[in-house]
């Protein structure tokens, strides 16, 4: 496994260096975490759609909801570029719109994952190690890490 892992790890970082798209992967966090920066409350009635120019347009469900965004622009911006590590956010646009719910309005259930070995993990570290930008270091990982869990629940 771990002969592939490095295989796979080398050539995706080759990729995506010389397709220039390691900026693009690091900006896509915002749409993967973005109930986890903002919170659940913001997630509910905001969604982002796309990042342009540190431009990120967000849908929202409501008017109230986009006034209320509106004076949170400043902190929102902040948050996001605090948990990209840099200031990629300069601005927000709303616009009105329908934001996806999950199912039944509950939490989603996030399947139990199988915990990885010692071994498992340190095979992982070492095929990341040499990956420079720390953001797409850390989406390989996790990338690396539900693979393995995955197999293991088959």
């Amino acid at each position: 496994m771990a002969r592939t892992l490095d295989k796979f790890s080398a050539t995706l970082g080759k990729i995506l260096k010389a397709r220039g798209m390691q900026a693009r992967l690091h900006e896509y966090r915002i749409f993967s975490q973005w109930s986890r920066t903002v919170g659940s409350a913001i997630a509910r009635h905001a969604q982002p759609r796309a990042l342009r120019g540190g431009k990120l347009a967000l849908v929202v469900d409501s008017p109230a909801w986009m006034q209320q965004l509106s004076l949170m622009k400043p902190e929102i911006i902040e948050k996001l570029n605090r948990n990209l590590g840099r200031e990629t956010v300069k601005d927000l646009t709303l616009r009105l719109g329908e934001v996806e719910t999950s199912s039944g309005g509950a939490p989603e259930e996030r399947p139990v994952r199988a915990a990885l070995t010692r071994e498992e993990q340190e095979t992982i570290e070492h095929v990341v190690q040499d990956i420079g930008d720390h953001n797409v270091r850390e989406a390989i990982r996790r990338l690396f890490e539900k693979e393995v869990q995955t197999r293991k629940r088959r």
